[in-house]
């Protein structure tokens, strides 16, 4: 049975530890920063590689 949700094989202990991390730089983090220096962006970036080990799928480059 393959997940096709928003969790797509993380743990549910990774994805509570990611939306503490979102909420926290959301409220807590830098006003604004460009694409390079954004840590929301790393964030996201990251979980989009772990998702992609997970699923067995090849990292996208984000262009």
């Amino acid at each position: 049975m393959r997940r096709s949700g928003p969790s797509r094989g993380l743990s549910i202990g990774y994805r509570i530890g990611y939306r503490l991390r979102l909420i926290g730089l959301t409220v807590f983090g830098p006003a604004q920063l460009g694409e390079g220096n954004d840590p929301k962006a790393r964030l996201e970036r990251e979980r989009a590689a772990r998702v992609a080990q997970a699923t067995g799928e090849p990292p996208s480059r984000g262009d």
